[in-house]
């Protein structure tokens, strides 16, 4: 489903989760003060906005609390950013908001003022980020092109009690539909799984293929 994204500080990190989210065909607001960064981001995002964040009324104007997310991606600038995030806190009380934090102690500060989530950047890339921000199923994310990548998920309710094939999951020799590499199950791991192994509660799926067919599978 298409959302609306702020991402406010476009940076590296910045860059790279509001390319992703755009790029999963998301409507992207991209914010920053400098200039270069948002002429840089022209044809990337939906909207790359020159402004401050950590003015009320900038975000106003920009119609940020109407946004179903926001992410906070100026974590090197620790006051911006705590700012930054008590004013979309204030504006919207059920906007999901993720931050960027240099370190523990700034990741702690930032959840004290409301932030769902922090990102130690140097841990978690950008496009990781954008694959699971909507989709709590996703624990993690590897890209491998544009369309493919590799996911572990916790298993949603509607796929458990059904197997691999009911699924349309093959094996590692299937080459263009998605693929299960593993699943973990308790303390138990089984690689390759048979097309007819049934997916159980609490079951995590290693699982490649393109983006889309694992959004689909996932929601």
């Amino acid at each position: 489903m298409r959302k609306q994204v702020a991402v406010i500080g476009i940076g590296r990190f910045g860059r790279s989760v509001a390319s992703a989210l755009y790029n999963l065909g998301h409507d992207v607001l991209a914010i920053d003060r400098k200039e270069e960064r948002v002429q840089d981001m022209l044809g990337k995002v939906t909207y790359p906005v020159s402004g401050d964040a950590t003015n009320e009324l900038t975000l106003k104007e920009l119609g940020v609390p109407s946004y179903d997310a926001a992410i906070v991606a100026i974590g090197s600038d620790t006051v911006s950013s705590l700012l930054t995030s008590v004013l979309l806190r204030s504006l919207k009380d059920n906007m999901y908001i993720v931050a960027r934090a240099q370190d523990e102690l700034q990741s702690n500060a930032l959840k004290l003022v409301g932030v769902n989530k922090t990102v130690l950047a140097e841990n978690e890339m950008g496009e990781q980020i954008a694959h699971n921000l909507f989709n709590p199923n996703v624990q993690e994310y590897m890209s491998m092109n544009s369309k493919y990548g590799i996911s572990k998920i916790l298993v949603p309710q509607h796929i458990q009690g059904k197997s691999l094939k009911d699924l349309n999951i093959g094996t590692s020799r299937d080459k263009y539909n998605l693929t299960a590499l593993g699943i973990v199950r308790s303390k138990n791991i089984i690689l390759n799984p048979d097309v007819n192994e049934v997916i159980k509660k609490d079951d995590i799926l290693l699982i490649a293929g393109n983006n889309e067919l694992i959004d689909k599978l996932t929601d």
